[in-house]
């Protein structure tokens, strides 16, 4: 062993590797079983080749984990599917699925890789993102080639470098004056939130149809309601622009309602799904330049976070919440 992995971990560096650690195993275990479901063999191959890569970084956290003598998370497995109920989710589904959480995986290990120092915890965090750029690539590219995948829109390419001179560029709250039309950083951004939440649309939709718990059950239809809520808002912004908002996905639920996933493990994945849509629409709003937009995006993230906060009582109601590493509570320890 290098003096270096003799350092001991920081807490952000534990924190991290913690959230990964959990985050990987419920991914792992429902690519597992889709890979057993899906029925075109490109699709399965891409799923096949992935699960064992993203087995090797949980294998390195649990090496750190040990060296440190630090336990080692439950996190998800086996108890947590049915490997003998019939497919949630086509085979489409299941490709979107994995190409939404490697999406989620880059700005989780950028993040985290900025907030590491020793180089165990940096290597496996960057390890992470190496594989999930190679496998965000991989599935795009299937969808595309299925032509499935909805494009942002195209646009007349500048010809000359300009500057903002109307003091106006940054309103839009007015509603007797015109609105200017939105530039492409905005757009793309926008775009990302309305794929993101006809994702999410999909995935709850099928969670509601399993659902053990009828208050779960519920809460997955509230969330397919708000993603549908979301998407009419954010569609209606691009077409006051003449632009055309992206068309809903291929990939959906089957007609299924025999539960492949433990209520614990889909709840995990919608707060996984809602906490990161919290993250992207604040970057989308820093970006924006038009004040009815900072309102939207505003009040998109409000009910989203409302949502989230909903979906986390419910998990601690049921236990189904495991409690990240603490730091330790001085005052308990004076008394």
């Amino acid at each position: 062993m290098t003096t270096e992995a003799k350092i001991q971990l920081t807490s952000s560096e534990l924190g991290t590797l913690w959230m990964t650690y959990i985050s990987k195993s419920a991914r792992l275990i429902i690519f597992d079983l889709f890979k057993d479901k899906t029925i075109d063999k490109e699709a399965q191959n891409i799923l096949s080749t992935y699960i064992p890569q993203g087995q090797n970084i949980l294998n390195e956290i649990v090496n750190v984990f040990n060296n440190e003598k630090a336990v080692i998370p439950m996190g998800f497995d086996e108890r947590d599917v049915v490997k003998e109920a019939p497919p949630l989710f086509d085979d489409i589904f299941n490709i979107m699925f994995l190409r939404q959480m490697m999406k989620l995986n880059f700005g989780h290990s950028a993040v985290f890789s900025a907030m590491s120092f020793t180089k165990e915890a940096h290597d496996i965090l960057k390890h992470n993102y190496d594989l999930s750029d190679k496998y965000y690539v991989m599935t795009t590219n299937y969808l595309l080639e299925k032509g499935v995948l909805a494009k942002p829109p195209y646009v007349t390419v500048p010809q000359k470098i300009e500057f903002i001179e109307d003091k106006n560029y940054m309103s839009g709250h007015n509603i007797f004056a015109d609105k200017r039309a939105l530039n492409t950083i905005e757009v793309g951004f926008i775009n990302e939130a309305i794929e993101d939440n006809i994702f999410g649309m999909q995935l709850m939709t099928g969670f509601a149809q399993v659902a053990a718990e009828s208050e779960v059950k519920e809460y997955f239809i509230e969330g397919k309601e708000l993603a549908k809520k979301i998407i009419t808002n954010l569609s209606n912004v691009l077409l006051q622009s003449d632009i055309q908002p992206p068309s809903t996905w291929a990939g959906r639920a089957t007609d299924s309602t025999e539960t492949p996933f433990s209520d614990k493990l889909m709840m995990y994945i919608t707060s996984l799904v809602s906490s990161s849509s919290i993250g992207y629409n604040a970057l989308g709003t820093s970006f924006s330049m038009r004040s009815d937009l900072h309102t939207k995006l505003a009040i998109i993230a409000k009910d989203t976070f409302d949502y989230a906060k909903k979906g986390g009582k419910l998990m601690i109601i049921h236990k189904w919440m495991e409690e990240p590493p603490q730091m330790e509570d001085r005052n308990q320890l004076t008394k």
